[in-house]
């Protein structure tokens, strides 16, 4: 039973761990995506795709 309690101890420090590393690298702009947004309109066009129309 015992064992129970040290694995659950060491996974919730891990998982603290891995949750402020996280914290971190958002606040140092990690996640930023500074390139898509630029380009994002050059390529617009292509994902949009021509229904077919319907004749009755």
């Amino acid at each position: 039973m015992s064992v129970i309690y040290v694995l659950l101890t060491i996974s919730i420090v891990v998982a603290i761990f891995f949750f402020v590393a996280f914290i971190i690298a958002v606040k140092n702009g990690q996640f930023d995506d500074s390139y898509t947004p630029s380009v994002r309109m050059l390529f617009e066009d292509e994902l949009v795709k021509d229904k077919p129309k319907k004749e009755n």
